[in-house]
């Protein structure tokens, strides 16, 4: 998985800039509403408003820096690593701040998960055991408390 985009997110801009097909696969994880806008408008309206270009440009840049850095994480980081990083970053996305730490209520399944981190679902519950065994994660069903971000944070090379 390349990158998840939530609600208002636009996706598929590559080829209203270059005319080559689209370079991925797009799924929606829940039911979605997509609206289409023909390439041509877009061109148009970045012509007529030179800062929709500049929006454009902005949010390009920012998805080609993740996907460096997802390079760079599938290559020099451990499964282990990696889910500690994407806890940490639902953690900071849906996390409930609680006397015990910061608790997640996971809603993607294991499958989905690995995904995400560029695994199989088998690997992420030997990972989760590992950081619970760590003392990193307390997990309880699907509640994943980090008691200390600080550890976790350290442990995943941020």
């Amino acid at each position: 998985m390349i990158h998840v985009e939530r609600a208002g997110a636009t996706i598929a801009e590559l080829p209203v800039f270059d005319d080559r097909p689209y370079p991925s696969t797009v799924a929606a994880e829940e039911d979605s509403l997509l609206l289409f806008i023909d390439k041509q408008d877009v061109r148009r309206l970045c012509l007529e408003h030179p800062q929709i270009a500049l929006a454009a440009l902005k949010l390009l840049a920012g998805r080609l820096r993740r996907c460096a850095e997802l390079v760079e994480t599938l290559s020099l980081r451990e499964v282990d690593e990696r889910l500690a990083r994407w806890l940490l970053a639902e953690a900071q996305a849906r996390g409930v701040r609680m006397a015990a730490g910061i608790e997640i209520t996971l809603s993607l399944t294991n499958q989905q998960i690995a995904a995400h981190i560029g695994t199989v679902r088998e690997v992420i519950s030997r990972a989760l055991a590992r950081l619970q065994q760590n003392g990193l994660i307390v997990v309880a069903g699907r509640r994943v408390t980090i008691p200390n971000q600080e550890a976790l944070a350290v442990y995943s090379g941020r």
